[in-house]
């Protein structure tokens, strides 16, 4: 069910995008450039977009480096979250999330599942809050990028879905600092 309240206006919001393969570079990435060209037909801003290999400490360093940025608000990340060796995108960014929402995951597969069947087990797309920073990892084939773009991530990033959303907590995520463990993180 989606609904928009028109009583607020439209808030953009300024989006990192990571693409995850070892196939592509930025002018062969034909998933990426979709999701480019929907983030700016959303109205958003695009932050900053890359495509790295299947290396795990070179996705977290790139997703850190825009989680610590003040001008990001929005990470996606298509690409790398199958079953395969190779695929280390839910390991690397899981540690830097403050808050896992794991209902993203289970939805994403429960979507997913209704158009791929069974194999939308092997998905495991990720989402979560770091340091006020909305994070999507979704995979990166073109069918289950839209799917994730168009029903879960483009609703979630404009304040006018009802009854909630993720945009229209990005100012109270960093109000309110999350309690530390003995190890400081949340």
């Amino acid at each position: 069910m989606k609904k928009t309240n028109p009583q607020r206006n439209f808030r953009p919001l300024e989006i990192a995008l990571l693409t995850v393969t070892d196939r592509h570079t930025p002018d062969t990435d034909d998933v990426g450039a979709w999701l480019v060209e929907q983030v700016s037909r959303a109205g958003h801003g695009l932050a900053d977009r890359s495509v790295v290999g299947h290396d795990l400490y070179r996705i977290r360093a790139l997703v850190s480096g825009w989680i610590a940025d003040p001008a990001v608000q929005c990470i996606i990340i298509n690409g790398g979250t199958g079953v395969m060796v190779r695929n280390v995108t839910p390991e690397a960014i899981e540690p830097l999330l403050d808050k896992t929402l794991t209902g993203f995951g289970e939805l994403f597969r429960t979507l997913s599942y209704r158009e791929f069947g069974s194999s939308a087990i092997t998905s495991r797309a990720v989402a979560g809050i770091a340091n006020a920073t909305i994070v999507f990892s979704i995979p990166g084939s073109p069918g289950a990028t839209r799917l994730g773009w168009n029903e879960l991530i483009l609703p979630q990033l404009d304040v006018r879905h009802r009854p909630c959303n993720l945009a229209e907590l990005l100012p109270r995520m960093s109000e309110e600092p999350l309690p530390l463990t003995a190890t400081g993180r949340a």
